[in-house]
């Protein structure tokens, strides 16, 4: 149905006014929910994800993102069809979490860096949720369970990596950017040579350049947070005039002859709209649900990301002509992938976490623990040393390849 569609004009109208009314009949509820969602935004992610979008702004503008570009070149354009610049937004989106790497994609695709294809590209296995929340919020605060951190974490990125490879094929035809000049310089000197000449052409200077990165986070993250409020209001409208339970009674019923456990419809359709919900439910699955159901569904709500991390994506990418679509098909893809690799490794990891953790309890055990407290500088730093892990291997990996290929052509 074309988005100029009269019928889908009328949908939205409707669908408007019956969220209205709905607002009106339940205020009470809806009130109570805003506040709820407003206090994960301001406890949570204001304080966690402010540092680094100001932080990425400023290093674009210091010319880093072309630093960055010239040194992974070998590795991001054969593996994943993007310029090298894509590693910048794969070490910051993945260490950072959701929609980090919608905002840098759309900062790359305004000044030209990455073409409309390639945007499309970056921005579908690049946007995944963060270590801390993998880690810490779902496996251990909702699982109970370090050992499960390792499985989520693992089939999470892993899935999102094969995503990259698989979504290199994506608009096969269509224009590339330019790939970069070489010269007889290491590879090393050419980088520092793009960042120099990316910070001569910015030209602004480091105060004003640090004061428009500080307007620009806190711009997006108003619209974050406006987003994580209205989801908020409208999930718990939706479970309380049983509209959650509706679909998820009709989604055990299609399910259901295919073996899949019919309690988990209820985390299906909590994560459809929120990942920290979906995750949750996952997590208090009856116990006669094997493990590895639990852990599946979880991966794959995290994969997914939910629909109210899809609408902040959808705002952030408007700025440009990236297009939202194959974002939105590439999550399903994720959801999918993750589960599915959940089920190959569950096993090995079992025995391996069974040999090497010799304090720990047996493998994949739920046993109930507290959720560790952590401040907003252990994030930053956390988050801060995954991203510089992260870019530390593909430089090594670029370098590498970049060799091989100088050797070869003597």
């Amino acid at each position: 149905m074309s988005r100029h569609s009269p019928v889908l004009t009328l949908l939205l109208a409707l669908s408007t006014v019956f969220i209205v009314i709905s607002l009106i009949a339940y205020s009470q509820i809806s009130f109570e929910a805003a506040v709820r969602g407003l206090k994960i935004w301001w406890e949570v992610v204001f304080p966690s994800t402010l540092p680094f979008i100001v932080l990425s702004e400023v290093l674009m503008g210091l010319g880093v993102v072309h630093f960055v570009g010239v040194l992974l070149e070998p590795l991001m354009r054969p593996l994943f069809n993007v310029p090298g610049t894509g590693g910048f937004v794969l070490a910051m989106g993945f260490s950072s979490g959701y929609p980090v790497a919608a905002k840098l994609t759309t900062r790359l695709r305004l000044q030209g860096n990455v073409t409309k294809a390639e945007g499309e590209r970056l921005v579908s296995f690049t946007t995944t949720g963060d270590p801390l929340f993998v880690m810490g919020a779902v496996a251990i605060g909702f699982f109970h369970s370090e050992q499960m951190g390792i499985i989520l974490a693992l089939t999470h990125y892993l899935s999102a990596v094969l995503m990259g490879v698989i979504y290199r094929f994506h608009a096969p035809f269509a224009i590339t950017s330019a790939p970069l000049e070489k010269n007889s310089l290491p590879l090393p000197l050419r980088a520092l040579q793009a960042m120099h000449r990316a910070r001569i052409r910015d030209g602004r200077p480091f105060g004003k350049l640090m004061g428009e990165a500080v307007q620009s986070a806190l711009n997006t993250l108003l619209m974050i947070g406006g987003f994580i409020i209205v989801f908020s209001v409208l999930i718990q409208l939706f479970s309380t005039i049983h509209l959650t339970q509706i679909i998820s009674t009709l989604l055990s019923i299609i399910l259901g002859p295919f073996g899949f456990p019919p309690a988990f419809s209820q985390a299906i359709v909590a994560g459809l709209f929120e990942v920290t919900l979906g995750a949750q439910a996952a997590s208090i699955v009856p116990d006669e649900v094997s493990l590895v159901w639990k852990a599946a569904i979880a991966s794959a709500v995290l994969s997914w990301g939910g629909l109210s991390v899809h609408a902040q994506v959808a705002s952030i990418l408007s700025e440009t002509d990236i297009r939202v679509a194959p974002y939105l098909i590439a999550r399903a893809l994720h959801a999918l992938l993750a589960a599915i690799l959940t089920f190959v490794f569950w096993g090995p990891l079992a025995t391996v976490s069974s040999w090497f953790m010799e304090k720990a309890v047996p493998v994949f055990v739920h046993v109930k623990s507290e959720i560790p407290a952590t401040s907003w500088w252990e994030t930053l730093l956390l988050s801060g040393g995954i991203a510089i892990g992260v870019g530390a291997i593909l430089v090594c990996t670029s370098l590498t390849l970049s060799r091989m290929n100088r050797s070869k052509t003597r």
